[in-house]
């Protein structure tokens, strides 16, 4: 049985939705990141990204972590892909060219996205885009995300999903970073085509089920 290491309030999401779509059985072992606790070193404190227990797994004191019949695998993008190749029949890919495209767009999201994205979420979920400085920075980060965002745009108003003519991990990885830019309305807004494609992405069963447990989840 697969093992994941994390939370739900992590970039666990991206495998946990991936299971959820599956219907594959798995064990969630709670580990939370260290700086959420005061001291995540302290005798007795709960499993931590600072954990010596977790740091012999993950050197690098990430999450997720997943373990499958005994084979640990430490970036998240790389668990989806793993996992959707290996058990993911129509949600992994079919042929050569498949796989290169689902490497392409998760890459693209990685590389492309996700570090400006985050800088929205942060500033949303710290309370801080509400603020005149908070806006400033939204705006400054939409404004480099505008060309990746384009590409998207182009593809999505083409294409129903990322790869081929059906859903797949690559939808999965790109939408889960795709996310940490949707607090900023105006962005979405200018790419109607991608918001769509989006809400279509969780508005799915399975995202739906993960993000209740997410909500769920008592720190």
């Amino acid at each position: 049985m697969l093992k994941i290491y994390g939370v739900y309030k992590s970039r666990a999401t991206r495998i946990l939705w991936l299971l959820e779509e599956l219907g594959l059985p798995f064990e969630l072992v709670p580990v939370l990141q260290a700086y959420k606790l005061d001291d995540p070193k302290a005798p007795g404190v709960r499993l931590n990204t600072h954990s010596p227990e977790f740091l012999a797994i993950n050197p690098m004191g990430s999450i997720p972590t997943i373990e499958d019949d005994g084979f640990v695998l430490n970036e998240s993008l790389a668990q989806t892909i793993y996992v959707a190749k290996k058990y993911g029949g129509p949600l992994g890919p079919q042929d050569l060219s498949e796989d290169a495209q689902m490497l392409q767009w998760t890459l693209f999201a990685a590389t492309s996205i996700e570090s400006d994205a985050l800088r929205i979420s942060v500033s949303n979920s710290s309370g801080r885009l509400s603020t005149d400085a908070g806006q400033a920075e939204a705006k400054a980060a939409a404004r480099l995300l505008a060309r990746p965002f384009g590409v998207l745009e182009k593809h999505f108003s083409d294409h129903a999903y990322a790869v081929g003519d059906r859903f797949t991990v690559a939808d999965i990885n790109l939408a889960e970073i795709v996310r940490y830019a949707q607090p900023w309305q105006p962005l979405l807004d200018q790419h109607p085509k991608t918001a769509e494609w989006l809400a279509r992405m969780q508005g799915r069963p399975a995202f739906k089920a993960m993000w209740a447990k997410r909500l769920a989840e008592v720190e």
